[in-house]
């Protein structure tokens, strides 16, 4: 499967640690800007109310490739590679906004959530149908 969206990320100074590059937990923030953008094009999100998302993370892993630097162009791809009954994995590519090497790669599980009854829910049907005409079938 392809990515079919990115994501360019501005590496600020205070993303850079000790060692003068990109800190490993940035790498997290980079995929979760690169996420809200992706739900947002997809319109599933307008970007205001975060307990309207209905998202919540279950987990998340990185898999560091090469250390990215101040000023450096990069963007991060953004993918769904799977949608359950109540959860969905996305995957993500941090890649060279430049030469497109590959720096990085993700993923997360999120769980369909109700914030109001703290609870999981199914992944509502117009995610599910948006999310599959954008990506194709899964």
């Amino acid at each position: 499967m392809q990515f079919h969206f990115f994501h360019p990320i501005e590496v600020r100074y205070a993303d850079i640690d000790a060692q003068h590059h990109v800190n490993s937990a940035r790498y997290f923030t980079y995929m979760e800007q690169a996420r809200a953008a992706y739900i947002q094009s997809l319109g599933l999100w307008s970007g205001g109310d975060f307990s309207a998302i209905g998202i919540i993370i279950a987990e998340q892993s990185c898999s560091y490739k090469s250390p990215i630097h101040y000023r450096q162009a990069i963007e991060v791809g953004v993918r769904t590679s799977r949608i359950g009954t109540k959860s969905m994995v996305m995957d993500y590519l941090i890649r060279d906004g430049d030469d497109q090497h590959e720096m990085a790669s993700g993923q997360t599980v999120l769980v369909a959530y109700d914030y109001r009854t703290e609870q999981s829910v199914a992944v509502p049907q117009t995610w599910r149908d948006r999310i599959l005409e954008y990506e194709g079938d899964q």
